[in-house]
C-alpha cells in the first residue's frame, strides 16, 4: 500500500481500448498510484504526462513481468488478443497469474468470457477456463469479471443488415445480454478500485437479453426500413464468411460464437455492473442510437 494509504493499482494491456480506458477512469476518479503496464510503453507518453506510470510488461517474457508488478496491490489482468496460436494466449496467461503470486500481489481482476466452461463451444473459450483455473489454484485473491459479448461489435453487421434488409445469423432464437465496452471498463476500474479482496465471480452482462429478431426490430427503427433477421445453418454462415474474405479459422471462432448465442450461454442478465459502479448498464437500443454514422454510411 503506498503512503497515502491509497493502493497501487496496476493495469496490463494499457495500449489497447478496454486498458487505457480503465485508466483514464481511475485518474479521473483519483484511485491511487496508477501502473500502466504494455509491451509498448512509447504509446502511454501522454497518460505518463497524467501522472501515471508506464512499465514495460511482456508475457512472453515473463521476467519482465517480475519488475512490473513489483511493489503493486491490486492487478487487471486483460486477456490478450494473442488467439493466432493456439495455447499462447493461456500460457502468457499462466505467465502472469504465476508473477503476480510471486510479486505479492494481494488482489487480481481477470477478464474473463460469458459462461467458459468445458462445455462453452466458443473456441477461445478455453483460455478463459484455463485462467481462471489457474486464478483458483494459486494463492491470490481475485475477481472474475466474466464479460458478455460487447455491443460495440453490432454496428458492423447491423450496418449491413441495414444496407441489404436481411440480417443473416446461425444463432438461431437465442439471446444475448450485449454489454457496452465502457460499462465493462467502468466495472473493471470499479472492482479493480474496491477494497474487495477475497474471491468472486461476476458477470458482467446488459440489463437485456436480446435475440436477433429483437436485434432486427433496432435496425429497422433506426435505418427507417424493414430489416429481417434471416436464419442460416453454421456452415452456411462459414462459407460466406470466407466468401467475404475472412480466413477460415477466423470464420470457424466467429461461427463458434453464433453456436454459444444459440445455445443459450449468452442470454446471462444480471446485476454486477450497476452494483460495482452504481450505474444502470447502457441500454443496447440506445447504444446503438449513438452510432448513426457508423450504421447509416453516407
Amino acid at each position: 500500500m503506498s503512503q497515502n494509504n491509497q493502493p497501487t493499482l496496476l493495469v496490463t494491456g494499457s495500449s489497447g481500448h478496454l486498458g487505457r480506458r480503465v485508466i483514464e477512469l481511475l485518474l479521473e476518479a483519483q484511485a491511487g498510484t496508477i501502473i500502466a503496464a504494455t509491451r509498448s510503453p512509447e504509446k502511454l507518453a501522454d497518460l505518463r504526462q497524467r501522472g501515471v506510470i508506464v512499465r514495460q510488461a511482456d508475457f512472453d517474457k515473463p521476467d519482465s513481468l517480475a519488475e512490473a508488478f513489483a511493489g503493486v496491490d491490486r492487478l487487471l489482468l486483460i486477456s490478450t488478443d494473442a488467439l493466432g496460436e493456439p495455447g499462447l494466449r493461456l500460457r502468457q496467461h499462466r505467465t502472469a497469474v504465476k508473477a503476480a503470486a510471486e510479486a505479492n500481489v494481494s488482489h487480481v481482476v481477470y477478464t474473463s468470457l460469458i459462461n467458459p466452461g468445458p462445455d462453452s463451444p466458443v473456441l477461445f473459450a478455453p483460455d478463459h477456463h484455463g485462467t481462471e483455473t489457474a486464478l483458483a489454484a494459486s494463492k491470490l485473491n481475485w475477481t472474475i469479471l466474466r464479460n458478455n459479448l460487447y455491443a460495440d461489435i453490432l454496428p458492423a453487421s447491423l450496418s449491413r443488415a441495414m444496407q441489404m434488409g436481411q440480417l443473416f445469423s446461425a444463432a438461431g432464437e437465442g439471446k444475448t445480454a450485449y454489454v457496452t465496452r465502457e460499462d465493462c471498463a467502468r466495472a473493471a476500474a470499479a472492482a479493480l478500485a474496491s477494497s474487495f479482496n477475497g474471491r468472486r465471480t461476476l458477470d458482467i452482462t446488459g440489463s437485456e437479453a436480446l435475440s436477433q429478431t429483437d436485434l432486427a426490430a433496432i435496425a429497422t427503427r433506426i435505418a427507417g426500413k424493414p430489416v429481417t433477421y434471416i436464419p442460416l445453418e453454421l456452415e452456411v454462415l462459414i462459407e460466406n464468411m470466407v466468401a467475404a474474405g475472412l480466413p477460415h479459422p477466423l470464420a470457424e471462432t466467429y461461427a463458434s460464437i453464433d453456436t454459444a448465442i444459440a445455445q443459450g450461454k449468452c442470454s446471462t442478465v444480471s446485476n454486477a455492473v450497476e452494483e460495482l459502479t452504481g450505474r444502470k448498464p447502457t441500454p443496447v437500443a440506445e447504444f446503438l442510437d449513438t452510432q448513426r454514422d457508423a450504421l447509416l454510411p453516407a
